[in-house]
C-alpha cells in the first residue's frame, strides 16, 4: 500500500498553455499522447494521480480524470490497483490491434563458474553490520555532514582508518595526511595527474601487474616502464621514471612477497632519484601463513603514497579506498580530489569508520581469512590429485592463486578452452604482462570469486580441466 502516496507526489512536465479554461482536456490529452507516442514517457512510467496533476496544473480535478480515462480508452494509459496509473506505450494502442514487440531476451552469462581473480565472495558482506552501523549512523549524524565536504574525507574516518592503519599494517600517518577516495582506479589516476602536472614523464610498473595500471598511467600521457618480477618480488635495476606502482605483499599476479633486500633497493632508488613509490596494499589482510608482513611505508614515509581499499575485503561495489601520503604531497592530492568530484559519499564514509572504530571490520576480516584459507587449501589439494604436474606458485594469501606449469606442457589458450567447455571461466597469466613474449604459461585463478553455494561445484568443474589437460 506504499506505493499509492509516493504517486501521489510525482511530478510531471508537460507543455500547456492553460491561460484558457476551454479546452483544457483536449489539451492535456494532446501532451500527454505526444509524451507518450514520443518516447519521452516510456512503458511502465507512472503518472501523478489525478488530485496531484490538478493541484500542478491549476485544473479541475474532473478534467484530470476525463484525460486519463480517454487516453486508457486509447490503449495509452492503464489503471493498476494499488500502483496508480501508468504508460502502456504507443505500441498498445495501435488501431489494428499490433503487438508490441517482444522484450530482449535477458543476457545471461556463457559461464556456469568464474574464477575471475581480483574479486572477494560478495556473499560474505556483512549485511547485518553494515545495517547496524548505518542506523546508527544515521541517528548521529551531524547536519553539516549532508553537505559539501572537506576533499580528503570525513574526518571520522580519516582517523579510525590512522589508528587501523598503525595497528593492522604498520602505517605511520596521521588523519590530516589520509585522502578517502573512490577506488584504488581514481586513487593512482588522481596520482599520475599529480605527477604529469610537475614533470613527470614516465611511471614504473610491475611486470606482469594488473593491465588498468598501465592504462591509467598512459592516460595522464605519461610513459610506462615494465619493471620486471622475480621470485623474490620486483628487480628494482630495472626502475625508471619519477615514479613506480608496486605490490609488495602478494604481488599481483605472481603473488610473491617483496624481499627485505629488494625493498631497501627499491627505497634506495626512491630516493636517489628523488622519486615517489605507489603501494598498493590490496589483499594484505588475507595472509595465511603464521608471520604477516608489512606494509613497505614504514620503512620510508617521505617516499611512499600508500593505498587501501574496500574493494577485497568488503565489495567492489561499496567504492572507498584510501591513501596515506608525504606531507608535502596531501595539497596535490587534495586539490586533484576536489577537482575530480569535491568529495566521497560522506555517509558511507562514517559507516565504515563506524565498522571500524566498533570493530566489526576487524571481525569481519577474520571470519573471511578463515573462509579464504579454506578455499585456497582447497585448490591446492585439487590441483595435487588433478594436475601433478603443474604446481601453485606465490605466497599462501590473498584471493587467487597462480597455477603454473612446464612450457613442455599444454599450451596456456588451450587449457582456458578446455575449461571454457566446462563453463568455466579462467584467466591466462598471458593477459597480465607488459612486454611482447614468449612468456612462461599460467592460470590466475580467482579462488575468491565463486560465492558460497556455488564453491564446491565450481571447484569440481576446475578440477575436471586440470585433470584432462594435466592428468
Amino acid at each position: 500500500m506504499s506505493a499509492l502516496p509516493r504517486a501521489h507526489t510525482l511530478d510531471l512536465l508537460l507543455d500547456l498553455d492553460l491561460r484558457e479554461r476551454r479546452g483544457r482536456k483536449e489539451q492535456l490529452v494532446a501532451a500527454l499522447r505526444r509524451a507518450v507516442e514520443s518516447g519521452r514517457l516510456p512503458p511502465g512510467a507512472r503518472l501523478p494521480s489525478s488530485r496531484s496533476a490538478a493541484a500542478e496544473f491549476g485544473i479541475a480535478r474532473g478534467t484530470v480524470v476525463a484525460a486519463y480515462q480517454l487516453l486508457v480508452a486509447e490503449g495509452h494509459l492503464e489503471t493498476v490497483h494499488g500502483s496508480g496509473t501508468r504508460v502502456v506505450g504507443p505500441a498498445r494502442a495501435n488501431p489494428r490491434g499490433a503487438r508490441s514487440p517482444a522484450p530482449p531476451p535477458a543476457v545471461r552469462s556463457p559461464w556456469r563458474y568464474t574464477f575471475r581473480p581480483g574479486m572477494p565472495d560478495v556473499t560474505l558482506f556483512p549485511r547485518g553490520a553494515w545495517i547496524k552501523s548505518t542506523q546508527h549512523v544515521l541517528k548521529t549524524v551531524p547536519a553539516e555532514a549532508l553537505g559539501y565536504g572537506d576533499p580528503r574525507g570525513r574526518i571520522e574516518l580519516r582517523q579510525a582508518l590512522a589508528d587501523y592503519l598503525a595497528r593492522s599494517r604498520g602505517v605511520i600517518t596521521h588523519p590530516e595526511r589520509i585522502v578517502v577516495c573512490h577506488g584504488f582506479t581514481q586513487a593512482l589516476g588522481l596520482i599520475t595527474t599529480v605527477l604529469a602536472e610537475h614533470g613527470v614523464s614516465g611511471v614504473s610498473v610491475e611486470n606482469p601487474c594488473y593491465p588498468l595500471f598501465r592504462d591509467v598511467v598512459q592516460l595522464a600521457g605519461l610513459d610506462v616502464h615494465a619493471v620486471d618480477v622475480d621470485r623474490h618480488g620486483l628487480l628494482a635495476a630495472g626502475l625508471r621514471g619519477g615514479a613506480a606502482v608496486v605490490t609488495p605483499v602478494h604481488q599481483y599476479p605472481f603473488g610473491v612477497n617483496l624481499a627485505g633486500h629488494r625493498r631497501r633497493e627499491l627505497i634506495d632508488w626512491a630516493r636517489d632519484t628523488e622519486a615517489v613509490i605507489v603501494e598498493d596494499d590490496y589483499d594484505s589482510e588475507f595472509q595465511y601463513g603464521k608471520h604477516r608482513v608489512g606494509a613497505l611505508q614504514p620503512m620510508a614515509p617521505d617516499r611512499i603514497i600508500y593505498a587501501g581499499t574496500t574493494s577485497k575485503t568488503l565489495a567492489p561495489g561499496i567504492r572507498l579506498s584510501w591513501l596515506a601520503v608525504p606531507p608535502d604531497w596531501v595539497e596535490r592530492i587534495t586539490t586533484a580530489k576536489r577537482v575530480a568530484d569535491r568529495h566521497t559519499a560522506a555517509l558511507t564514509q562514517m559507516v565504515l569508520a563506524d565498522l571500524l572504530l566498533s570493530g566489526a571490520y576487524d571481525r569481519h576480516i577474520r571470519q573471511c581469512r578463515d573462509h579464504y584459507r579454506r578455499r585456497r587449501d582447497q585448490l591446492s589439494r585439487a590441483l595435487a590429485e588433478h594436475a601433478p604436474t603443474a604446481w601453485l606458485e606465490g605466497e599462501s594469501a590473498g584471493l587467487h592463486a597462480l597455477i603454473r606449469w612446464s612450457p613442455d606442457g599444454p599450451g596456456e589458450d588451450e587449457v582456458i578452452r578446455a575449461a571454457r567447455r566446462e563453463g568455466v571461466l579462467v584467466v591466462g597469466l598471458g593477459d597480465y604482462w607488459g612486454t611482447p613474449g614468449p612468456h612462461p604459461p599460467g592460470l590466475v585463478i580467482g579462488y575468491g570469486t565463486p560465492p558460497r553455494h556455488a564453491f564446491a561445484g565450481a571447484l569440481e568443474a576446475l578440477s575436471r580441466v586440470l585433470a584432462r589437460c594435466f592428468g
